[in-house]
């Protein structure tokens, strides 16, 4: 087999579910963004449910949560919930349940994230924000607009994470829902991404989507990162555990099969985008020049800084090879240039 097929072609209406295994059910929740969904799994677990992921905190998803489990969850209780990785469309509603009693599984490093930055709250962007942009080649007039406004902040959509956790680390075996998981863990589009392996189902996170790929990108915290080289480590290792009929479970669009396909697919869009890449800096450019060169579309505005954390980590990553060189401009901005 040599393409991704989508066993569930339709995926399920607000507040209710689709069974896509058994004691595994499908929920979808909405996001505010241009990714306008998550997809969360329910896996029937004794008395009670285990979730695979949350959604974002908000006053319309506590509403639509306890809408699901009334409904789609049948009254009984959340147990436990399995974060796969820090990001907000994740962890939002996490602390929610916690708050009602359900235990939380989650990487040491994811957690550390997210208990970081909900505690985090700036009121302007810090100064190491605005530097990071300003290296990227962000133009004044939209430095000056951020400047003066309030960034986004984690706390903003995470529900407070209360203290304690239980970590999930690799090869670490799980039992849930009558089924025996293993934890693999991937890096590069979040450090230390959870992914459940069981007999036939693989419950991917970010680290395993169809048909879009999940932004690797440098930000402010750690600008001269190279996740890219992690997220490709990460892809060639966990090819060793794919199979055609996988049915994998996946954070955003819909369950697939063909996961040997799709992470040789994940692996070859980032090589060919490296080249071309490669084959751009002749001449010296700053990060935001790569745009048209990487991402072949238009970049809207609300993607601009998605767009630019993934144009820093390919060339951060081209220049951990020695294959660039950089220079600071005279407007502050780094210009890569092919050596």
């Amino acid at each position: 087999m040599t393409e991704i097929l989508h066993p569930f072609p339709e995926p399920p209406a607000a507040g209710t579910a689709i069974e896509v295994a058994p004691g595994i059910l499908w929920l979808r929740l909405p996001l505010p963004m241009a990714l306008d969904h998550v997809n969360v799994f329910a896996l029937e677990d004794g008395d009670g449910w285990t979730l695979i992921d949350t959604g974002l905190h908000s006053r319309r998803m506590v509403a639509l949560w306890e809408r699901l489990l009334a409904g789609p969850l049948r009254g009984r209780p959340v147990r436990r919930v399995v974060v796969t990785h820090h990001h907000p469309d994740h962890i939002g509603m996490a602390g929610w349940f916690l708050a009602r009693g359900a235990e939380l599984l989650i990487t040491r490093t994811a957690w550390l994230y997210g208990r970081m930055l909900t505690l985090d709250v700036e009121e302007r962007p810090s100064p190491a924000a605005l530097a990071f942009w300003r290296r990227a080649g962000m133009d004044e007039a939209e430095l000056a607009r951020r400047a003066g406004e309030r960034p986004f902040n984690f706390a903003d959509c995470v529900h407070p994470l209360p203290p304690g956790f239980t970590r999930l680390e690799e090869g670490q075996s799980l039992r849930i829902g009558g089924r025996d998981w293993e934890v693999r863990i991937g890096h590069g589009h979040a450090p230390a991404h959870a992914t459940l392996w069981s007999e036939g189902i693989v419950l991917g996170g970010d680290q395993l989507l169809p048909g879009i790929s999940a932004n690797i990108g440098v930000w402010p915290t750690e600008p001269e990162a190279d996740p890219l080289a992690e997220w490709l480590e990460s892809c060639t290792r966990l090819s060793a555990f794919a199979r055609e009929d996988q049915l994998v479970l996946p954070g955003h669009k819909l369950p697939f099969t063909g996961l040997p396909f799709r992470l040789r697919q994940m692996i070859e869009n980032h090589i060919s985008a490296l080249d071309r890449l490669t084959e751009f800096l002749a001449a010296p450019r700053r990060a935001t020049d790569c745009f048209p060169v990487l991402f072949r579309r238009g970049i809207p505005p609300d993607q601009t800084g998605l767009a630019l954390a993934e144009s820093v980590a390919h060339l951060n990553h081209l220049l951990r090879r020695g294959e660039l060189s950089r220079s600071l401009g005279p407007d502050g901005a780094w210009l890569w240039q092919r050596r």
